[in-house]
Parts: C-alpha cells; structure tokens; sequence
C-alpha cells in the first residue's frame, strides 16, 4: 500500500531524475566558460575512481546483507549514494569546463584523421556500445537507487527487495562500465 508520504516521496524522486536529465543534457548544449579552473582537470580521475569505489562498496553491501548485517549493509549503501552524489556533481562541473573528448584523438587535436580510426579500429566500437549502454543504464538506474532507498529506509523490506533485483544490477554496471569507460577514453584527453 503506498501512503500520502510514499506519494509525495516518490513524486521527488521522479523530479529529482527529470532535473538530473535536463542537466546533464543541457551541459551538451551550453558552450564552455573561457577560463578553466586549474582542479578541473583532476575531476576525471576523481570521477573513475569514484566509480571504482561504488562498484567495491555494492558488492560489500550484496554481502552484508546475504549475512544479514542489515545494519553494515545501510551504512555501505548510504556510502556508496553520496559518493555516487560527489561523482554527479563532478560529472557535471568537469563537462561544463570540458567538452567531449573524441576516442581514438591519439595526437589530441580534437580531430580524428583516417590514420587515427584505423590506429584504433574496433575498439571505437566497443568504447561507444560501453559508453552507450552506461549513459542509458545510469539514467534508468537513478529513479530505481531512489525509490529502493525510500523502501529501504521505511523497512518496506519486500518492496524494497523487489526493486533492489533490478537496481543492484543495474547500478553496479554503471559504476563498472563507468571505470571501464574511463580507462578507454584516459588516454584520449588534451590535457
């Protein structure tokens, strides 16, 4: 049964999600400020790292609730949600600063010749349907982390089991493929 606390919960969360998706769409749209700060170059090996980190962290959870150590699996969870928070506001600034960088720019000039596709080859491919599927899979895994943690947090312990069979999976492939997608495009960047 959901209540009228459920109801106002779980319509934030789907506003929550909407902001988040306009963001980080519009950050595509807005051209760059002139000048840079100096630390925003750190931000993406913050941001892999990050994403190392909550992958470590979901798989601890998985454990300590298997042990029922529900106590150890809340505060890893809510651990591994601000960290994945910080990665979010990382994201953001870094790719307000810093446009796309392109897979395969080996002489980092933002261009990519015929010599540099074929340098790369197949990989491009891999690199885009990795990219791909964890752009997608991080928009769809935002509203499930958000509404298994108001079950979560409520002791709707079914409920919430219900939906974590689809956001755990899901959330710790997009913190996987995230680091992945990092050490791809790494050697990539003009800076």
């Amino acid at each position: 049964m959901t209540t009228l606390n459920d109801k106002f919960f779980l319509r934030l969360i789907w506003i929550v999600t909407a902001v988040v998706l306009v963001v980080v769409i519009a950050l595509k749209l807005v051209p760059a400020p002139e000048t840079k700060p100096s630390f925003i170059y750190l931000l993406p090996h913050l941001i892999g790292g990050i994403n190392a980190t909550c992958a470590v962290l979901l798989v601890i959870s998985l454990i300590f609730i298997k042990k029922k150590n529900i106590q150890a699996h809340k505060i890893t969870n809510v651990i591994t949600f601000i960290l994945s928070a910080v990665f979010l506001i990382f994201y953001i600034l870094f790719h307000l600063y810093e446009k796309d960088t392109k897979y395969g720019d080996i002489d980092h000039n933002g261009i990519l010749d015929a010599a540099e596709l074929a340098a790369v080859g197949a990989t491009r491919m891999i690199y885009f349907f990795i990219l791909i599927t964890h752009i997608i899979l991080a928009v769809v895994v935002l509203p499930l982390i958000l509404v298994s943690f108001l079950r979560g947090f409520s002791m709707q312990v079914e409920r919430h089991r219900k939906i974590v069979r689809w956001a755990f999976p899901v959330w710790l492939y997009v913190a996987v493929s995230g680091v992945i997608v990092y050490l791809m495009i790494s050697p990539y960047y003009n800076f």
